[in-house]
């Protein structure tokens, strides 16, 4: 399907559509007509841009548009007040969009799979979120990076991240942790400030040791350590230092 019929007008009560896999290059106007709508799920089409009237759709709790051709996420998507949960995986962007940055409410926000190098610096201002997916891009320098306090799932993985940002050890809500595939060779001891952590993977970095720090992370269940250049009696001292956590290596 390549439009939508006209038709859909009509039925201006509707809160749900799921529009994936079809021909689409463009949002159709008559989207932008059905001002109930909460869940909006484009994935799959062929895309290329967001016009201005996705301002309209003021409901708009839920957007995804994985799987599509944007290169740039449109200003106005920053009017939608409401919005919970934005996915915009494997699409072409570069930048973190600053248009997310207008919206506080925002629990959850998913950019896996772009060519993402530069994440605004005032990540913080989307006071709400809970979750937010970086993996498969292209950071290799997160600067002076400070998340959002309630932040619980962080997924950097697959990128080439060498220095993790101080800012990162302040998330004292922060539950899972995944920064496996980077070229991390140190963490620092400031990481004792994640009093919250459940789970946390580290595999196939660049790492030798790791802090005496870890031990005041009582929280800490999983730990994976897989493909780093760990010497056996390292591990050991591992073992001893956070007897609590189930370390994979």
């Amino acid at each position: 399907m390549f439009n939508l019929p006209v038709e859909i007008q009509k039925f201006d009560s509707i809160f749900f559509l799921n529009l994936m896999e079809n021909k689409f290059e463009k949002m159709d106007e008559s989207i932008f007509k059905l001002k109930e709508l909460t869940i909006l799920n484009l994935n799959e089409n062929s895309i290329k841009y967001i016009p201005d009237e996705i301002a309209e759709l003021q409901k708009l709790e839920s957007f995804s548009i994985n799987l599509n051709n944007l290169t740039s996420i449109n200003p106005n998507l920053g009017k939608l007040k409401k919005l919970k949960t934005i996915h915009l995986d494997a699409n072409n962007l570069n930048v973190f969009p600053e248009a997310l940055l207008e919206v506080p409410g925002l629990e959850e926000i998913n950019l896996q799979g772009n060519q993402i190098s530069f994440i605004a610096k005032d990540l913080d201002k989307i006071k709400n979120l809970r979750s937010l997916n970086l993996s498969s891009n292209q950071i290799n320098d997160l600067g002076k990076l400070e998340f959002p306090q309630h932040l619980k799932y962080l997924e950097l993985q697959q990128n080439s991240i060498a220095q993790l940002p101080e800012g990162l050890f302040k998330s004292k809500q922060l539950e899972f942790l995944n920064l496996s595939q980077n070229n991390i060779r140190e963490i620092s001891p400031k990481v004792k400030g994640l009093k919250n952590i459940v789970s946390m993977n580290l595999a196939n970095n660049q790492l030798t040791d790791l802090p005496p720090e870890f031990s005041e992370l009582k929280n800490l269940k999983t730990l994976i350590l897989t493909g780093n250049p760990i010497e056996k009696s390292i591990l050991e001292k591992l073992k001893k230092m956070i007897p609590q956590t189930q370390i994979y290596f």
